[in-house]
């Protein structure tokens, strides 16, 4: 008996990973973290924030929502913040026996994984308080940021399978990237602050407003200037190697166009009155200017075999 459960321990241990198998898990979970951005998004933009106003039961001796089209998206918010951190606990169980992953990549893992159950009392915390605008805020910059750490782990993973290249750019161009994701993470707690200010269609009037929303609006397009000025800058650079990093040069198009769509659709926004569905698409785009920026910076920083410069005849 004593050395048959000795020789499952010793099995359990010796378990390892493949480097393609750990990057379908970062894939997956990555994925999970986005979805749970916009889901988020539409709680707050449909009034939906008091939907469940017991946690984690929906409502008071009632595990599931009962109340209406509210409490169902209020519901499904939760129930894919719990499918999160299943994934994310998967994926940083499956970094610890993943032996070919940096160690840093196996940090982040626990980190991602920390950061998503960290939701589930900051979501308390926002109901608890009526949806304070400082908590609401905070929710979706956490999730901004695990997102964030997710896409990182990501491209680690590809990395790990495919292998790294030596540096592509100036070692100042990789400094700028980290600026970038500064600036876009800005951006991100600007925008935040403007659907604070709401209103929008479907809020409650009970939901606690934060400053202005002409000056909100103000602050956040000044934001969207700074990050587009690195953008245009980091294009440029990129444009003039674009036959030795074509790859390169085609993300960093591919983001500056996302960004672009973005604002057209922003601007459109502001001058339709702030329909919630148009403003959700605005958050949508918003996550995946996040997560191409993140990525962005990181391949400058540590690039993927696949990037490696091509050959000029």
């Amino acid at each position: 008996m004593i050395e048959a459960t000795t020789s499952r321990l010793a099995r359990v241990r010796s378990f390892e990973l493949t480097p393609a198998a750990f990057r379908s898990l970062a894939l997956v979970s990555a994925a999970a973290l986005y979805v749970i951005v916009v889901t988020g998004a539409t709680v707050r933009l449909t009034g939906s924030g008091l939907g469940c106003d017991n946690w984690p039961g929906c409502q008071a001796g009632q595990p599931f929502p009962e109340k209406g089209y509210h409490s169902y998206i209020e519901f499904g918010n939760r129930l894919v913040g719990g499918i999160a951190i299943v994934l994310t606990l998967v994926a940083a169980l499956g970094a610890l026996r993943t032996h070919a992953l940096p160690r840093f990549a196996t940090r982040l893992a626990c980190a991602v994984f920390l950061g998503t159950i960290a939701q589930a009392p900051l979501g308390y915390l926002t109901v608890r308080f009526h949806l304070n605008p400082y908590l609401v805020m905070s929710h979706f910059l956490l999730s901004a940021v695990v997102l964030g750490g997710a896409v990182v782990l990501l491209l680690a993973a590809l990395g790990t399978e495919g292998g790294i290249a030596p540096r592509v750019v100036p070692r100042e161009l990789q400094y700028l990237g980290f600026a970038a994701v500064a600036a876009c993470l800005v951006l991100l707690v600007s925008g935040t602050i403007v659907t604070a200010a709401g209103p929008h269609p479907g809020d409650s009037s009970k939901v606690h407003r934060l400053w202005r929303l002409g000056s909100a609006i103000y602050v956040h397009a000044g934001a969207t200037a700074a990050f587009a000025a690195w953008l245009v800058f980091a294009l440029g650079y990129l444009a003039a190697q674009r036959r030795r990093l074509p790859r390169l040069f085609a993300a960093a198009l591919g983001l500056a166009g996302l960004l672009g769509v973005q604002m057209a659709i922003g601007e459109t926004q502001y001058h339709t009155h702030l329909p919630w569905w148009l403003v959700l698409i605005h958050v949508t785009i918003a996550g995946g200017v996040w997560t191409g920026t993140v990525a962005l910076a990181t391949v400058l920083w540590r690039p993927l075999s696949a990037l490696a410069p091509q050959r000029v005849d």
